[in-house]
């Protein structure tokens, strides 16, 4: 089983990647990988092109799913949750979908 790797982009609070990294999450944020800044079309290039799974407070990315091929998007309402139940339920999302699993799917959270 492979496993997803997460990609945050800005809209994400940077502690939620590094929440996740702390339990073991491969996780890379739009800064880890100087990326802040691309429009949502390059982010979502960028993710697939390198295998990961868009992590995203930002609602355009579910229009953008209807028009790109995608290695997966987590969309998550941004007050929904604090930054601690985040972290738990993302680790929960990774520990148990494999990536082919979210190929072209978009997980609510």
């Amino acid at each position: 089983m492979a496993k997803v790797v997460f990609y945050t982009n800005e809209s994400v609070n940077i502690a939620v990647a590094e929440g996740l990294k702390r339990r073991g999450v491969k996780v890379i944020t739009s800064k880890d990988a100087g990326n802040l800044g691309l429009s949502d079309e390059e982010q979502i290039e960028y993710a697939r092109q390198k295998g990961m799974v868009i992590v995203t407070h930002d609602d355009d990315f579910l229009s953008l799913a209807m028009e790109f091929e995608y290695k997966g998007i987590v969309f998550v309402h941004q007050q929904k949750y604090s930054i601690g139940d985040l972290i738990r339920n993302l680790k929960l999302l990774w520990d148990i979908v494999d990536q082919k699993d979210m190929k072209n799917h978009v997980e609510f959270l």
